[in-house]
């Protein structure tokens, strides 16, 4: 009898924690960040960032984030709008998309304890334009929470995104030399269970 009742224990043990893993996650916008950084002149690095995300990690590990570009902050209000403006032209694109599928047995290492070190198929939608992209992540949980960051940054080319010749023209319009097309990104995503 005993057996039995310690063989149900170990079997509700093992559903609650696959239950727990299958849940969904939301994205908490306030702790989250996606930054990028811009060189200038061939010399002077800045970081960027997005004040607005939404997303969430679905049962099954889909993924998915939406990015305002209209949020895009870099500390200069009239540099704001010229990215808004001449880069992104969020007036025709407000948004940029990612979607992923996490593997579920990363969820359950991480459920229980584990940080595991990853690369995340994604596709990447930004400015009417699509990519796949390898993205290189550590995933792990945090006082309940459930984090995902950057192990690499994801260095992104402009033109892959139709995005060179608004560089060209915040670069005309800033009086700069060069601005660099190339870009890298970093995550820094906290997910916290689904009510």
């Amino acid at each position: 009898m005993k057996s039995v009742i310690w063989n149900m224990g170990l079997l509700l043990i093992g559903l609650l924690t696959a239950v727990q893993a299958a849940a969904q996650w939301e994205l908490d916008g306030e702790r989250s960040s996606i930054n990028f950084i811009s060189m200038k002149n061939a010399a002077i690095a800045e970081t960027h960032s997005f004040t607005s995300l939404v997303g969430y990690i679905g049962k099954t590990g889909n993924v998915q984030l939406n990015i305002d570009l209209n949020s895009v902050e870099t500390q200069v209000p009239i540099r704001n709008e010229r990215m808004q403006k001449l880069l992104f032209e969020t007036a025709e694109f407000p948004n940029a998309k990612i979607s992923a599928n996490v593997d579920p047995a990363v969820l359950a290492a991480v459920v229980e304890g584990g940080t595991v070190g990853t690369e995340i198929p994604v596709t990447l939608s930004l400015h009417g334009l699509e990519q796949e992209l390898a993205v290189a992540v550590t995933v792990f949980s945090d006082g309940g929470s459930l984090r995902v960051i950057s192990s690499r940054p994801l260095l992104l080319r402009a033109a892959d995104f139709g995005l060179a010749d608004g560089i060209e023209a915040l670069r005309e319009i800033a009086g700069l030399k060069t601005i660099s097309t190339a870009i890298p990104v970093t995550l820094n995503l906290h997910f916290r269970h689904a009510p």
